[in-house]
């Protein structure tokens, strides 16, 4: 993709000051998303992907959440930095999010239309009752619901038709960047489809970029341009969708991948990651996925790898390559 930057994360630190510990959500994360762009943000659950997303709109609950450090900036603007007042014209008009689970995220006492109508309205002082009406029928139709069901509420809609109800909310501004939060993963495979499709289709019609949060590798497959591996709050490598299926160069993508069931080898057993996610309040020094890999050597322990350009815009977080040997 060769659009211009929309949005660019510097350096960002996100924790938790709990009574258990401080949580390390978040080390350092940089990245950046082009406009029509879109970036699939995998990892297991407690990698910090819906961190991320929550502390690029500034939505991380204070206390217990804290932004240490970094910058988000988003058409050259810092959002960290903005006023309140700025800050509202961002969310939800700019940049809208998905949010994670569709049975919780609707408001069972208002009608669906009114829930899209109330955020056309609050983004758009100038026009009539009848405006934002008719602009949240055309919404509702574009994510496949007729019109006749605008006044109806949640609970009488499928879990497939809720998230196109979620959906059609996030779109209703027309942003420039959506935030999916694993926006499929309540839903079978069939619904799962139809509505990646669809947000594929409204995301070109409106050339809204978007970073698709998921721990699926199928679904990133299908949908994004480019993918950015997280594991215990850091990038340990991103590059284009082609580069990172066919060449994984960081031992957790590596693993990640070959633990999908595969359709033309037989096997007998999956072949999952070894161990689990390292305890965010007591992260292991150097490499945090060193105990779990196979390449680990001493020289793992003594500090964290930098990211590395390998060739293409493909960063690695590594200091070998999967053959074992020094990287460069």
């Amino acid at each position: 993709m060769n659009g211009k930057e929309l949005l660019k994360i510097e350096d960002l630190e996100i924790r938790y000051e709990t009574d258990d510990g401080i949580v390390y959500a978040l080390n350092g994360v940089s990245l950046h998303v082009n406009e029509g762009e879109t970036l699939g943000l995998v990892g297991e659950t407690g990698a910090g992907k819906t961190t991320l997303a929550k502390g690029i709109l500034r939505l991380i609950q204070t206390p217990p959440g804290k932004i240490v450090n970094g910058k988000v900036y988003f058409e050259g603007k810092n959002v960290l930095a903005m006023s309140d007042h700025d800050l509202h014209q961002v969310r939800g008009n700019a940049i809208s999010m998905v949010f994670q689970d569709p049975m919780t995220s609707l408001n069972p006492v208002m009608t669906v239309g009114e829930q899209i109508e109330e955020v056309i309205a609050v983004h758009n002082n100038s026009l009539s009752k009848e405006e934002i009406r008719e602009r949240a029928i055309a919404m509702l139709k574009r994510v496949g619901i007729s019109a006749d069901r605008i006044d109806e509420y949640p609970h009488q809609f499928s879990g497939g038709m809720k998230q196109r109800v979620i959906i059609a909310i996030a779109l209703a501004c027309n942003p420039k960047l959506l935030l999916a939060d694993e926006p499929t993963t309540a839903l079978d495979v069939t619904i799962q489809a139809q509505v990646l499709d669809m947000i594929n289709k409204l995301k070109t019609e409106m050339n809204t970029a978007m970073i698709l949060i998921s721990h699926d590798l199928g679904v990133v497959a299908q949908t994004c341009d480019r993918v950015a591996i997280i594991y215990a709050g850091r990038i340990v490598e991103t590059g284009n969708l082609r580069d990172i299926y066919k060449n994984p160069k960081h031992p957790y993508t590596v693993g990640l991948l070959d633990s999908i069931p595969s359709l033309t080898r037989d096997t007998k057993r999956l072949k999952p990651i070894k161990g689990l996610m390292p305890d965010p309040t007591n992260l292991p020094s150097g490499c945090p996925f060193a105990p779990r890999c196979n390449y680990a050597s001493s020289a793992c322990s003594e500090a964290v790898p930098e990211l590395t350009d390998r060739g293409n815009g493909h960063l690695v977080r590594c200091i070998k390559d999967i053959s074992g040997k020094e990287g460069q």
